[in-house]
C-alpha cells in the first residue's frame, strides 16, 4: 500500500513547477509597471496620481470576473481554463506597449485585470483538490514562491530590458512586449503540462490514486464543509475572510508596486540593472521565509496565530521603511517583503476549512476579488496621504498601519 507521505514529494515535483511558471509570468506582468514607471511616466504624458490609479485600476477588472471564472473553472477544468486565462492576460500585457495616453492606460490595465482575472484563486482551488489538510500550507507556499521568484530574477530582467531601447521601441515597450509574450506561450504549454484531479494523472498509480483520494475524503469527514456556492458568497465567515484578505493586500500591493521606485530612492541610482538587483534581495529573503514558516505551521496546525504574528511584523516593517535611515529601510523592506509573502500563505488555508466543491471555487473567488481591491486602494492611498501631507513618508506609514490593522483582524478569523 503507498504511503501518503510518499505522495505529497510526488505531487510538488509534477504540479509546483507548471504552477509556479505560471504564477512567475502572472506576477512579473501584474507588477512589472513599476520598473517601467519613470520612462513610461514621461513618454506617455502620465503624471503620479494618474499612474498610481492605472497601476490599481488592474484590480478593479480583475474582482468584476473573479466569482464567475472560478465557477467556470470548477465546471470545465483548470486545464483548459487557465490556458485560456494565461493566453488572454499575456497579449494584453504586451499590449501595454502601445499606451500613449493617460486614458489608455486605463483601459489596458482594466483589461489586463479582466484577463487575468480568475487566475490565482484557480490555482488556490486547485491544490485544495489535490492536497489534504495536513499539506495544504506548504503546498500554497511553494506555489507562492512564484511571487518572490518573478520579483528575484524577473526584477534584473525588468531593469535590464527597461534601460535599453531597441528597434524604434523604448526600454519599457519592449519589457512588456518580451513579458508578456512569454506569458502567452505559456498558456499554450499548460494545456500539455497540466491534469485536472488526482483521478486523471498518469503518473499516479491506482494505489497513490485511492491513497490520496481517501484522505481527501477524510478530510471531508471530519471537518464537513459547505458545498453549494451561493450560500457560500453570503455566508459572514466569506466575508470576514474578505476583509482580512483585503487588508493584507493593501500591504503587499503598496511595498510591491513602490519598492523599485522606493529603492531609487534610498540609492540615489536610476532604475536599472542596478536597482532591479537590490530588489531583488527582499524577495530573496521570501523565498527563504516562505520554504521554513509553512512546514512549521502545518506541524502546529496553527495558520491563523503564525499568520496575524507574521501580518503584524510587516506592518511594523513598512513603517520603519518610511521613517529609518536609508540602510535601516532596505532592511526593514526586506522584513516587510518575507512576510508579506507568507502571511498569505497560511491565510488561504482558512477557506478550505469551512468550504468545498463548488462552494471552495466561489468563496475563494469571493475573497480573491474583495481582497483584491487591496491593490486598488494602496497605491491610491499612499498618494492621497503624500500629497494631502506633503510628505514623502506619510503615505508608507499608513499603508503600514492598514497592515497592522490586518493583523488584528488576521487574529479573530474564523477557522471552521
Amino acid at each position: 500500500m503507498a504511503q501518503l507521505s510518499n505522495i505529497i514529494p510526488k505531487l510538488h515535483w509534477r504540479l509546483m513547477p507548471t504552477l509556479l511558471m505560471m504564477y512567475v509570468l502572472a506576477f512579473l506582468d501584474r507588477a512589472n509597471i513599476g520598473f517601467a514607471k519613470a520612462g513610461f511616466q514621461a513618454d506617455a504624458g502620465i503624471g503620479d496620481a494618474a499612474f498610481a490609479f492605472g497601476a490599481s485600476i488592474f484590480f478593479v477588472g480583475y474582482a468584476l470576473l473573479e466569482v464567475p471564472s472560478n465557477l467556470i473553472l470548477h465546471r470545465v477544468g483548470a486545464r483548459l481554463w487557465m490556458s485560456r486565462i494565461m493566453v488572454t492576460w499575456g497579449l494584453v500585457s504586451a499590449a501595454t506597449a502601445l499606451v500613449h495616453s493617460p486614458l489608455t492606460y486605463y483601459l489596458i490595465r482594466f483589461a489586463l485585470g479582466i484577463a487575468e482575472a480568475g487566475f490565482f484563486p484557480g490555482v488556490i482551488y486547485y491544490l485544495t483538490t489535490w492536497y489534504p489538510r495536513a499539506a495544504r500550507a506548504r503546498s500554497i507556499g511553494l506555489f507562492y514562491y512564484g511571487a518572490p521568484l518573478a520579483l528575484t530574477f524577473g526584477g534584473p530582467l525588468s531593469g535590464l530590458l527597461v534601460a535599453h531601447d531597441a528597434f524604434g521601441l523604448h526600454g519599457w515597450q519592449i519589457m512588456f512586449i518580451v513579458e508578456g509574450l512569454a506569458a502567452s506561450l505559456g498558456g499554450i504549454a499548460v494545456l500539455f503540462l497540466l491534469k485536472d484531479s488526482p483521478a486523471k494523472a498518469p503518473w499516479l498509480t491506482a494505489d497513490e490514486k485511492q491513497v490520496l483520494l481517501e484522505a481527501l475524503a477524510q478530510d471531508e469527514r471530519e471537518n464537513p464543509r459547505s458545498h453549494d456556492p451561493w450560500a457560500a458568497l453570503r455566508d459572514k465567515r466569506v466575508l470576514f475572510l474578505c476583509l482580512v484578505y483585503f487588508l493584507l493586500e493593501i500591504g503587499f500591493y503598496g511595498l510591491t508596486f513602490y519598492l523599485p521606485s522606493q529603492i531609487s530612492k534610498l540609492t540615489g541610482m536610476a532604475i536599472g540593472l542596478e536597482v532591479g538587483f537590490i530588489s531583488a534581495v527582499p524577495w530573496a529573503l521570501a523565498l527563504v521565509c516562505v520554504t521554513l514558516i509553512p512546514r512549521w505551521c502545518d506541524a502546529r496546525d496553527n495558520a491563523r496565530g503564525i499568520g496575524a504574528i507574521t501580518l503584524a511584523i510587516a506592518g511594523v516593517a513598512l513603517m520603519v521603511s518610511a521613517l529609518a535611515t536609508p540602510l535601516t529601510a532596505l532592511v526593514a523592506l526586506s522584513v516587510a517583503a518575507a512576510a508579506l509573502i507568507v502571511a498569505p500563505c497560511l491565510f488561504w488555508t482558512l477557506p478550505s476549512r469551512i468550504l468545498g466543491g463548488a462552494a471552495a471555487a466561489g468563496g475563494i473567488g469571493l475573497i480573491n476579488a474583495i481582497g483584491n481591491l487591496g491593490g486598488f486602494v494602496a497605491p491610491n492611498l499612499r498618494a492621497w496621504v503624500d500629497i494631502g501631507l506633503n510628505s514623502h513618508s506619510a503615505g508608507m506609514v499608513a499603508l503600514g498601519l492598514m497592515t497592522l490593522i490586518g493583523a488584528c483582524t488576521f487574529a479573530v478569523a474564523p477557522r471552521r
